[in-house]
């Protein structure tokens, strides 16, 4: 049986904005990110505080972009060339045209800028632009009402609850809040982000 739906074709580009930049995590990143990690207000809702265990997060970072499982981005500050943070494509499934964005942290003196919304918009276009996704999921913890209420602002559906989905730090059993985006839902999701830019 032939399939008519030609799958994504992953790359790992840089993107870039007015903003930020995204790079693809390289070792030469490193000590930058390391710099920007090192905060424990970034990591309660994350599977583990990637300050104290940074060189196992970066380690992972790097693993899973060497077997294509993931791909992991470094977030640039252009003003002044400043590492502030990490992003993935993740949960990859080229045939059928979907991923995840996530794995998403900042240090704290960029939340609440432009940072976020142009890393969003740099990621999501090139997701339904040029891998040519049909959806793009986004999760965050349960208990995380900042992260939800983002996602939610961008103009992601949330469809569900995923109930003590997994483990996190200490030992606790998170449930995890689901939200995606549908490749016909970007243009007005696109044109909600660049207004918040300009």
């Amino acid at each position: 049986m032939s399939d008519p739906i030609a799958p994504m074709q992953m790359d790992a580009p840089t993107l870039e904005g007015r903003f930020v930049r995204l790079e693809p995590v390289e070792e030469r990143h490193r000590e930058a990110l390391r710099a920007a990690a090192q905060n424990d207000a970034i990591w309660p809702y994350m599977p583990f505080n990637g300050g104290a265990e940074f060189d196992r997060m970066f380690a992972d970072a790097l693993a899973v972009r060497a077997d294509g499982g993931m791909l992991p981005f470094v977030v640039v500050r252009r003003a002044d060339e400043t590492v502030v943070g990490g992003t993935r494509y993740l949960n990859i499934a080229p045939r059928d045209r979907r991923l995840e964005i996530g794995w998403t942290w900042y240090a704290p003196q960029v939340q609440g800028g432009p940072v976020n919304p142009e890393c969003k918009l740099l990621l999501l276009a090139h997701a339904f632009e040029s891998l040519g996704a049909y959806r793009v999921e986004l999760r965050c913890d349960g208990r995380n009402k900042r992260s939800r209420a983002a996602i939610a602002k961008l103009g992601a559906v949330e469809e569900g609850v995923l109930r003590r989905h997994m483990q996190v730090q200490d030992g606790f059993w998170r449930d995890t809040v689901v939200f995606a985006i549908l490749d016909a839902e970007w243009p007005a999701v696109k044109a909600g982000l660049q207004a918040r830019l300009t």
